[in-house]
């Protein structure tokens, strides 16, 4: 197990220090600077600007400047945000707390449901289900992502059910209760976009994984000898099709978190997104890569929970370790 775990994260350290590299450098390598609008300003003269680049380091080479962020990496600051003027580290937080509760809602509704559909399917067996599923999951499939957000946004806004935008309403009661309500229904169309962009594809694997269990030869052999049915879909077909699908969680949670991103953005939700999309127009360099890299952790780690969870069920894993 421990040999397993260090081998898993160091490939996760060599993953992620190579993205630092290539997001770093092509950012770096891009046409235009921060300062780029102070010289649109005719209160700035050349001197100042000179000064301010020169104060920031952004007139070194770029190995320099990607060492001297490492080290405010090291440091837990991630740099320097030239348009707040504070450690990057301190606006990352919030933004990855809203983000993280998002799409931990998301993929736990979009598992659920895909998971009751797909079993729903295979179960019942009937023409008129499986035909009225797969036709609303092909709708969803061909619908695009910024369609799908900016209907429910409609939604909310001709019925009033749910609020549109930001994370909690002004004027909200300061008790936990009333606070926790409020979030909650302001999280509702947020996750239930995520969960739809995903939804179609976990219903496919879900189908196709639990149809492969059903037809393996050890599954017959056990319904052949009378075992009763509710034995037999706990001990034998849920666990030969619980491996493909912990394979599919890892990357189901890349998904979602890319996804997050456009989601966030369109329907006004204070996560990662948002703040990326302001700091690419903005130059804010910095601000940019911690949130690139912090993105690409997060994708990481799941996959990591998924290769132990596919170690803790899947003996053939622990046999060639």
């Amino acid at each position: 197990m421990i040999r397993f775990l260090s081998r898993r994260v160091l490939h996760a350290f060599v993953i992620l220090l190579l993205i630092s590299v290539l997001s770093f450098v092509f950012f770096q390598f891009a046409p235009g600077s921060y300062t780029d609008a102070m010289r649109l300003d005719a209160r700035v003269s050349a001197e100042t600007e000179s000064a301010w680049r020169t104060m920031y380091g952004l007139d070194q080479s770029v190995l320099t400047k990607y060492f001297r962020w490492m080290r405010s990496v090291l440091r837990g600051d991630f740099g320097f945000s030239f348009a707040y003027g504070i450690p990057v580290s301190s606006l990352l937080w919030p933004r990855i707390r809203n983000t993280l509760l998002l799409t931990s809602v998301a993929l736990l509704v979009s598992w659920s449901a895909a998971l009751g559909i797909g079993a729903l399917t295979v179960v019942r067996r009937s023409r008129a289900v499986e035909s009225v599923i797969r036709s609303s999951m092909a709708l969803l499939l061909s619908i695009p992502d910024l369609l799908i957000a900016l209907l429910l946004l409609l939604f909310a806004l001709r019925t009033g059910l749910f609020p549109v935008g930001g994370m909690a309403s002004l004027g909200t009661a300061h008790t936990v209760i009333a606070h926790t309500k409020d979030v909650a229904l302001h999280l509702v169309l947020p996750a239930l976009a995520l969960a739809l962009l995903s939804l179609p594809l976990l219903v496919r694997h879900v189908q196709a994984a639990v149809r492969e269990s059903m037809c393996a030869p050890f599954v017959q052999a056990a319904r052949a000898h009378g075992i009763p049915a509710g034995r037999l879909w706990l001990a034998y077909i849920l666990p030969a099709a619980a491996n493909p699908l912990i394979s599919l969680f890892g990357y189901s949670v890349g998904g979602l978190l890319s996804s997050s991103l456009l989601v966030e953005v369109i329907m006004g939700w204070p996560g990662l997104g948002p703040l990326l999309l302001e700091s690419i127009f903005s130059r804010d360099v910095h601000v940019v890569i911690g949130t690139t890299v912090l993105s690409a952790l997060f994708l990481i780690a799941g996959n990591l929970v998924a290769d132990l969870l596919l170690y803790a069920v899947d003996p053939r894993i622990r046999w060639e370790q």
